[in-house]
């Protein structure tokens, strides 16, 4: 693969001129805001989304919490694992960053000495989205989003081919959809215990959606409240 990239004359090079050359007619801010979104504020968004999702779970409040809130657990599990994945693939492909084989690329971030295959951000961002989609889908949809926003930075930015990026996508989806299975099932009586217990329940539930539902988590004020108006209906 390192020598397909060193050949310009295939659709992976012209690409990567492609979307890189847009930095070279972007303002200087714009370029500066591209490296601080491409490095860091999309992984920082993709976290976000997460928790946002977990706090809408809880308040919902639904039969189905409890595997929701595992999918979200999956999700930073998944981008772990895929990252780990990642190490031997890069060590056995060995594919040098483009812009050390490419002249005239504009290189928005400096210090990425590593190899190029496959992108790391692209595996994460894209096995937290897809992990996501499991858990809610529109959020989940919002997850892949980002998740292909970063694998255009990384290209626009010059430290990654077109194909790092899709390979990256395809790594994260893989660990993601193939061993959510597995996961689920580990994670699930977890989170069903957690639920049960008086001083963990909140991970699964909000109080108000634990209230609500009819079942309050035991030793809590709502199970208290739901006796008290069960013992006035019986009198």
């Amino acid at each position: 693969m390192a020598g397909l990239a060193e050949s310009g004359a295939n659709p992976d090079v012209d690409l990567l001129y492609d979307v890189n050359g847009l930095a070279k007619d972007a303002p200087r801010w714009f370029d500066t805001v591209m490296a601080y979104v491409g490095e860091y504020g999309l992984l920082l968004a993709m976290v976000l989304l997460v928790l946002w999702c977990w706090r809408t779970v809880r308040r919902r409040g639904a039969e189905d919490a409890v595997s929701s809130v595992a999918a979200l657990v999956w999700a930073p599990l998944a981008a772990a694992i895929a990252v780990l994945v990642n190490v031997p693939i890069r060590g056995f492909v060995e594919r040098p960053r483009p812009f050390l084989d490419h002249q005239g690329l504009d290189v928005l971030v400096s210090g990425k000495a590593d190899y190029s295959f496959v992108s790391d951000h692209a595996t994460i961002t894209m096995a937290m989205g897809v992990a996501l989609f499991v858990a809610h889908r529109r959020f989940g949809l919002v997850g892949i989003g980002i998740a292909l926003l970063e694998g255009f930075c990384r290209v626009y930015m010059g430290v990654h081919y077109p194909t790092d990026v899709v390979g990256g996508f395809a790594l994260g989806t893989a660990v993601a959809l193939l061993l959510s299975p597995l996961a689920m099932a580990l994670l699930t009586p977890v989170l069903k215990a957690a639920e049960r217990s008086p001083r963990a329940g909140w991970v699964v539930r909000s109080r108000s959606a634990a209230g609500t539902r009819g079942g309050a988590v035991p030793g809590t004020r709502g199970e208290q409240v739901v006796e008290t108006e069960e013992r006035d209906l019986a009198a």
